[in-house]
C-alpha cells in the first residue's frame, strides 16, 4: 500500500498519527478519539484498508476552491468506511475542527490532555498534490493501523 495512516498516541479526546507516502513520512494527522461504540463527529476512523478518491461534491469544495483556485480538484476522501461517509483529509488544527475527519499538520503539541496539529494549510499544501496522483494510480488506496509509541 503507497499511504499509510499510522496512529501513534492518544490524548484525553484526540489520537495523534503520521501520514506515510510510499513509506517516507509526510506529515501528522490528528483525529477524534478512538472508541469502541462510534459517537456521530467524535470518533476516529476504524483501521483496515480503504480507497482514496477524489469527492467534487460539496461546501467544503467550494471553500477550498476559492482558498486554493485552480489547484484545487476536489477534496481527498477515505472512501468505503464502515458507518463513515465524507471522510476528508483537509486543514484544521484542534478536534473541534473534524467531526471524524483527520487534519493534517507539520508539527504537534499537547495541551490540556489532547493534541493539536499546527501549520495545518502548509502541511495540507504539500500533501495534496501527492494524495491527488495517487487516488488516480492503480494503488490508490490507503491503510490505517494503530501503533502506539507513547
Amino acid at each position: 500500500m503507497r499511504t499509510k495512516i499510522i496512529r501513534v498516541a492518544e490524548g484525553k479526546n484526540s489520537t495523534l498519527s503520521h501520514l506515510y507516502i510510499d513509506g517516507i513520512f509526510q506529515c501528522f494527522l490528528l483525529e477524534d478519539k478512538i472508541r469502541q461504540v462510534k459517537i456521530m463527529k467524535q470518533t476516529a476512523i476504524p483501521i483496515g484498508s480503504f480507497a482514496l478518491k477524489v469527492n467534487t461534491v460539496g461546501g467544503m469544495n467550494t471553500k477550498y476552491s476559492q482558498k486554493f483556485g485552480t489547484n484545487h480538484k476536489g477534496m481527498i476522501e477515505i472512501a468505503g468506511l464502515p458507518t463513515f461517509s465524507a471522510v476528508y483529509i483537509h486543514i484544521g488544527n484542534v478536534i473541534s475542527e473534524t467531526a471524524g475527519c483527520p487534519l493534517c499538520g507539520l508539527s504537534w503539541i499537547k495541551k490540556d490532555g489532547n493534541f493539536q496539529v499546527l501549520q495545518s494549510t502548509d502541511a495540507y499544501k504539500m500533501i495534496y498534490p501527492k494524495l491527488l496522483s495517487i487516488t488516480k494510480s492503480k494503488d490508490s488506496g490507503i491503510v490505517i493501523e494503530n501503533i502506539f509509541q507513547f
